[in-house]
């Protein structure tokens, strides 16, 4: 068991939950990498490091705010601050990122995908 600054344990169930988490968000952290590294193209390698950092990032806030509610025993909600400001600026972020490749594609004559296009599978 883990303790508190106080130097009492923390309920099992508070461990395995902040646990179970921690480790989905890591997980989702790394898909998201993963879907980086083996996408082909700009174009189809922007969405999986967003949605693996967004997915990601509430995945551990979760955790932390379970973690440091029960330990302290009060609601802690400052770490939703920073899922909160993640959640605004990975979205706009990547919105930016890909008008600005569009745009580059555009001056340059290179192959652009279209509005209606589905991924091939």
């Amino acid at each position: 068991m883990v303790s508190n600054l106080v130097g009492t344990p923390l309920p099992l169930w508070a461990e395995i939950l902040t646990a179970v988490c921690a480790v989905c968000g890591a997980a989702f952290a790394a898909i998201g990498s993963f879907g980086l590294v083996r996408c082909p193209t700009f174009f189809r390698r922007i969405h999986p490091p967003t949605l693996g950092a967004t997915l990601g990032v509430w995945s551990i806030t979760l955790a932390t705010i379970i973690y440091f509610s029960v330990q302290g025993g009060s609601l802690f909600l400052h770490a939703a601050l920073i899922a909160l400001f993640v959640a605004m600026t990975a979205p706009v972020t990547t919105i930016f990122l890909m008008r600005a490749a569009l745009f580059r594609e555009r001056i340059k004559g290179g192959k652009v995908p279209s509005a209606d296009a589905t991924p091939p599978r």
